[in-house]
């Protein structure tokens, strides 16, 4: 329900003629919001969110430490875009790319796949292509969902970082 809530938000702080914020390209200079690492130095997708205010996105290591914030109540500006990798065109998970950036709101994301993200924990990966998601289930597993559709407990559960994990190719 709190993400339904904050995807009417991010709709009503814009304008129906305005855009959203072009995503920013993902640089060496770019830290992680909740652990000011450098993200370039982990592998898998990766997310940005725009807020209203600030010249510069936050950074997330892991789409699934993205939708932890999402799903957070510590926000205190409102959010103006939010983008994910798209892994459908990620040249590999070690480098999945600086700018193949798509909408979260449009993505398709493969939950619970027992795939090890950026920082170690499970991810929840995104794809812009419903086929490329469907192509990385028939080989790795999970659920396809819209971003609404996200558990909490997908994001916001107790990791066991000592679980068997792949590291897709």
């Amino acid at each position: 329900m709190r993400m339904i809530a904050l995807l009417a938000a991010v709709a009503a702080c814009q304008p129906d003629t305005a855009p959203p914020p072009e995503p920013v390209t993902m640089t060496e200079d770019a830290l992680g919001y909740f652990c000011q690492m450098n993200i370039a130095d982990h592998g898998g997708p990766k997310g940005q969110i725009h807020l209203k205010g600030l010249p510069q996105p936050l950074f997330f290591p892991q789409v699934r430490d993205l939708v932890a914030y999402l799903k957070g109540p510590e926000r205190e500006a409102d959010i103006t875009a939010v983008y994910v990798t798209d892994m459908g065109v990620a040249p590999s998970w070690a480098f999945p790319g600086n700018d193949n950036w798509t909408l979260a709101e449009t993505a398709v994301f493969v939950v619970d796949a027992g795939v090890r993200g950026g920082m170690g924990a499970p991810e929840i990966v995104p794809f812009a292509d419903r086929q490329a998601a469907q192509e990385f289930i028939a080989r790795y597993g999970g659920t396809p969902m819209s971003l609404n559709e996200i558990p909490d407990d997908a994001a916001l559960g107790p990791v066991d970082l000592d679980a068997e994990l792949e590291d897709p190719k």
